[in-house]
């Protein structure tokens, strides 16, 4: 054997666990982020004085926005993780918002939850027909979708809640009549001790009292559902075989029809399920939060769940995260919001110094000093005005949206055939 050959070194063992030097959300990590986060708004609150940041109403108002958000996310999750691109969630939703009312109008809430939910599998079985039979872009059918739902529901709204019947109990031809309330649930002793406690105003403790206080207080029946979908999404996608094959339709359709996955099944499976829960979360909209349907009334909650999905990468924890931040910005520009607004700029300026001084540290110079600038700017205006203009309170669940997806754009890792065409036999 020659000398050059022994001096070979052997070949270096394959690195297991992502990236090199990426932090892994553990359950220790994500239990620091979630004590800093209640810190730094405890902290924020005992500086300005907006004690409605951490309190139970607001954190009630904050869990209702959340819930619709995060179902349009989840149906966004099940169509991405079998590699279709559903753009049409708002669609779905409207379709939801609109037969969920009119079904529980006519009859009892639940039905209407029920009609709500058939009405986004349709609009989820129209995508699929368009982008897994007839190969049509799937931004392009998505579009169509929430055109197509708007359109539809206008027109049905005139017909259906302009009749005399409709109009004598409170529907016009752009709302309809109200439907009867789905039951809540308060956890007795638990709620009135929390509330006990967020009323004794101590740093730190009070505002943990208060946001507890909210996820046990007069909470919806229809919104320990959408947590159980949560559950049920995991366990599915990620602890069975079927959910292994449909995600694996989303990896690469090819090797899995190479080993006898119907792929075609389970991205309609997929799609239609998306649409289901789309459409539960426009019936939450017009069943629990205003027990109405009006023209408009999804507001852009499913594009936002859609970028709630891409926030959590495409996993049920992260989604629900990112649902609930987008849920809180929502509820304060409804609940007393110029001040509160006003109040979160000083958390704003808090992230954005933490954020310049982890991108100095990785030697990341020009991020590092356009989020310092940005950091800069935004004390300033903090500090030399009391409120923020109401266009601004208005936009905040939008301007949250995209200052998110702007901080987590380089850890997300969508499926990698998300969006392509499929074909049965293009791999032979």
């Amino acid at each position: 054997m020659s000398a050059t050959a022994t001096s070979t070194p052997p070949p270096a063992a394959p690195k297991v666990g992502g990236k090199p030097g990426r932090t892994r959300l553990t359950f220790p990590v994500v239990l620091l982020i979630i004590a800093g986060a209640l810190l730094a708004l405890s902290a924020v609150r005992a500086i300005t004085g907006a004690q409605d940041i951490t309190s139970s109403g607001q954190i009630r108002a904050a869990l209702s926005m959340a819930v619709p958000i995060g179902l349009a996310g989840l149906g966004g999750l099940w169509a991405e993780r079998a590699g279709v691109v559903n753009i049409g969630l708002e669609g779905m939703m409207i379709l939801g918002t609109f037969f969920g009312a009119w079904a529980g109008w006519q009859t009892n809430p639940w039905i209407g939850v029920l009609a709500g939910v058939l009405g986004g599998m349709f609009g989820g079985l129209l995508h699929a027909l368009a982008t897994v039979t007839f190969g049509v872009d799937h931004i392009i059918s998505g579009i169509a979708i929430n055109i197509l739902a708007l359109g539809v529901t206008t027109y049905l709204a005139k017909l259906w809640f302009n009749t005399s019947e409709a109009l004598a109990k409170g529907g016009s031809p752009k709302q309809s009549p109200p439907s009867d309330d789905i039951a809540t649930v308060t956890v007795p002793g638990l709620a009135d001790g929390l509330s006990w406690i967020e009323k004794k105003d101590l740093f730190f403790v009070s505002d943990v009292a208060g946001i507890l206080g909210g996820l046990v207080t007069d909470v919806s029946l229809l919104t320990i559902v959408a947590v159980l979908l949560f559950v049920m999404t995991f366990v599915v996608l990620w602890k069975t075989a079927f959910g292994l094959r449909l995600r694996s339709c989303g990896e690469n359709p090819i090797a899995s029809e190479s080993l006898g996955v119907n792929v075609y099944k389970y991205k309609y499976i997929a799609v239609i399920v998306s649409g289901g829960m789309a459409g539960l979360g426009g019936a939450f909209l017009s069943l629990v939060t205003s027990h109405i349907y009006n023209e408009g009334q999804t507001g852009g909650r499913g594009y936002i769940g859609l970028a709630a999905m891409i926030f959590g990468n495409w996993r049920p924890g992260g989604l629900a995260a990112g649902a609930g931040l987008f849920g809180f910005a929502d509820a304060l520009q409804l609940r007393n919001g110029g001040q509160s607004v006003h109040a979160l700029l000083l958390l704003l300026v808090v992230i954005l110094v933490g954020l310049a001084i982890w991108k100095f540290s990785r030697k990341s110079f020009l991020p590092a000093a356009i989020s310092a600038g940005i950091a800069a700017g935004v004390l300033v205006w903090y500090l030399g005005t009391d409120t923020v203009p109401t266009e601004f309170v208005t936009a905040t669940p939008y301007v949250v949206t995209l200052l998110v997806l702007s901080l987590s754009a380089q850890r997300l890792r969508m499926p990698k055939a998300d969006g392509m065409r499929y074909r049965k036999g293009q791999g032979k």
